[in-house]
């Protein structure tokens, strides 16, 4: 694990002495409730209300730093690998759920690598109201101008990727289950977890702004968090398979720190590592606008300050 994580799992040597058995009896107590609780859950939807409320949660008040990379693949053997030199960025990001419940969501990423790309940024706000796209803006250092972005998806548009990447705003959304319908298709073992397979299929207003005619998930049944998605198109090809690794539990809540997508129709697939993260940080909400991108020393006086809360 990475040590710049801050995390709490059951057997960490790094709790105090003092407090091991303590924190330890807490962990195995939430653990027992979760599954419990989970376990409880019955139809499809509110299995994924409950797995969309949790990654909400996740999501509250972060700063977090990824790596990026991106290339295009193939097959040697039965793996998976990048035929081409992978390109890297390495952003920091800061993420704010707002609105009723916590549905809406703004989040802004600053490229730090490479040089040649440093300082420019993309903000973007997800909204609970199927009436409203998503809104993305894109900020060009070298330009020193802040492009609004294409919203939304759909004959006349083009959903909106990060940073040049497989993934999407769209991939990335959460507080949408109520533009979807969904179905149990199977539950099992998938690797050594216990899972449900579930069919999301959009209803009819998300049906006109979305690339995908249906969603398969993968839901951990004790994490309750997505293991594996697969998208499919408007014929219901496979379009994307995304992967979630490295799965640890920080502030009592389980996240992965490792996302890879995969696009069957482009023949590329991108790479998302967190590899620093601080939840439940105060964050001004000044921040998460566009004076944020633009704005260098506004922005970095306060990423300097959201770098401390790193432990």
């Amino acid at each position: 694990m990475d040590s710049s994580v801050s995390q709490t799992p059951c057997n960490s040597s790094s709790l105090f002495n003092t407090r091991r058995a303590w924190v330890g009896l807490v962990c195995i107590a939430l653990l027992c409730w979760s599954w419990h609780s989970y376990g409880e859950l019955s139809s499809a939807r509110e299995i994924m209300e409950k797995a969309d409320e949790l990654q909400r949660q996740v999501a509250t008040s972060t700063f977090t730093k990824s790596r990026l990379s991106s290339c295009k693949f193939g097959k040697k053997g039965k793996k998976v690998v990048c035929t081409e030199t992978p390109r890297l960025k390495v952003m920091e990001s800061v993420s704010l759920q707002t609105g009723d419940n916590y549905k809406d969501s703004k989040n802004v990423s600053i490229l730090l690598e490479p040089a040649s790309e440093r300082g420019i940024g993309m903000l973007t706000y997800s909204y609970d109201d199927d009436t409203r796209d998503t809104e993305s803006w894109l900020y060009l250092s070298a330009l020193g101008k802040v492009k609004r972005m294409a919203s939304g998806t759909g004959e006349d548009r083009e959903p909106v990727a990060i940073f040049g990447s497989e993934f999407t705003t769209e991939d990335m959304e959460t507080g949408k289950t109520d533009e979807y319908e969904y179905q149990i298709v199977q539950e099992g073992k998938w690797g050594n977890r216990q899972v449900w397979v579930i069919d999301a299929r959009p209803k009819p207003q998300r049906l006109k702004k979305t690339d995908y005619s249906k969603l398969l998930f993968w839901i951990d049944k004790q994490w309750l968090i997505p293991l594996k998605v697969q998208t499919y198109d408007k014929r219901e090809d496979l379009f994307k398979r995304i992967t979630f690794k490295d799965i640890v539990q920080i502030n009592g809540l389980w996240l992965a720190r490792d996302a890879t997508v995969f696009n069957m129709k482009s023949q590329r697939l991108s790479n998302m590592k967190t590899t620093e993260i601080a939840m439940g940080v105060e964050v001004d909400p000044e921040f998460l606008t566009q004076r944020t991108l633009s704005d260098f020393a506004f922005r970095e006086k306060e990423l300097a300050r959201l770098r401390t809360l790193i432990q």
